[in-house]
């Protein structure tokens, strides 16, 4: 029997119902300067903060999004930065003035969210409101010696119990898994005749693999991949561009719309990624379009995907292809139920007002330390 994760792993289940009914709200949410809110195109974290600000608004609370002035997330905002500055300005200077012109522009509010590596440092030099931040990152590394510091003092939330499992050292106060919007995605047909590899141009995101695996299953692939900056666009040159040709075809990024009609239409989403990935958004955008997801178990993979319910989950470039193959025998409807049943929007939403209420408590009654 497939047993499911639960998604928040500190919350005591007395307080759950108690919680999500309480007092309204006034929540600020934190975002990174690098890509608006929403994205155009490639930005999972970007994706799920427009998500969350949505559904806590009409959740009836309030919220301010601390943003990119080319943002349209349709909550209040604060353009703490004229325009996405893109990942290759992704600096700790210029993520500093972001977050230091977004707390000095804050209203009053009963808790920040966020989702930038400095801002925390800075939420709590200003006293304000307490902080709570979410790390899109693998715990590994400076990273893993940054968290193990700051969640001293600071509540930080995994997104997956796979990443969680390797914040040794790190108080995690909550796990909660990525939610979608049931509104954004309808049901596809697959019947485009191709898999899909949807992601960013890198080594880590296992394209070259995917290429071999397609080939294998004698499936026609179509990738659709972030490419912006010099290491991509050097990736590319190097290890993908010589192996396109019949049955592999490069479309560029695709974002909106575009995105979700191409996972509606694709026969499965090929995902053989070889990092510890913390999440994976585009394997929940698949299987809300009852696209099967064909992956590698790493990350949090197996913790997302229900093998042979979901898509399926193997190791060798042979397995993979085998399950490409069988992607078609799955029922998409019972694809995109497991999407809504376990990673909804609303289950999202809900699991971070539990943490936030819970963490204003502490704030407003704080223990004595030792």
């Amino acid at each position: 029997m497939l047993t499911v994760p639960r998604p928040i792993t500190n919350l005591d289940d007395a307080q759950r119902s108690n919680d999500v009914a309480a007092e309204r709200l006034r929540i600020a949410i934190m975002a990174p300067c690098w890509v608006p809110v929403p994205p155009s195109g490639y930005g999972g974290t970007e994706l799920v903060l427009d998500t969350l600000a949505r559904g806590l608004v009409d959740a009836g609370h309030e919220v301010v999004l601390v943003t990119t002035g080319d943002a349209t997330c349709p909550v209040p905002r604060i353009a703490a930065t004229p325009l996405a500055l893109g990942t290759d300005d992704a600096t700790p200077l210029n993520e500093t003035v972001h977050v230091l012109e977004g707390y000095a522009k804050l209203p009053r509010v009963d808790i920040v969210h966020d989702h930038t590596l400095v801002g925390p440092l800075v939420g709590l030099r200003s006293g304000r409101a307490p902080v709570v931040t979410t790390n899109h990152a693998p715990f590994q590394g400076a990273m893993s010696t940054y968290f193990r510091h700051i969640s001293r003092d600071v509540p930080v939330i995994a997104i997956s119990h796979a990443q969680a499992s390797l914040a040794e050292g790190i108080r995690i106060a909550a796990v909660i898994h990525h939610g979608i919007a049931e509104e954004r995605f309808e049901l596809g047909k697959g019947d485009g005749g191709f898999a899909l590899f949807l992601g960013r141009m890198s080594p880590d995101k296992g394209i070259v693999h995917a290429i071999e695996i397609a080939r294998t299953a004698d499936i026609p692939l179509v990738i659709a991949a972030k490419m912006r900056e010099p290491a991509e666009q050097a990736y590319f040159e190097h290890a993908v561009r010589p192996l396109l040709g019949p049955g592999v075809e490069y479309v560029g990024e695709v974002g909106g719309q575009a995105k979700v009609e191409l996972l509606q239409r694709a026969t499965a989403l090929l995902n053989p990624i070889a990092w510890p990935e913390p999440f994976g958004m585009v394997m929940l955008e698949a299987m809300a379009v009852g696209t099967p997801v064909i992956a590698t178990p790493n990350g949090s993979a197996p913790e997302l995907v229900a093998d042979g319910v979901a898509g399926y989950i193997a190791s060798s470039t042979q397995e993979l292809a085998e399950r490409l193959q069988a992607a078609s025998s799955l029922a998409r409807s019972e694809v995109q139920r497991w999407a809504w049943e376990h990673f909804s929007a609303r289950h999202m939403v809900e699991n971070h007002l539990r943490l936030y209420h819970r963490i204003i408590a502490e704030h407003r009654s704080p223990r004595v330390r030792a």
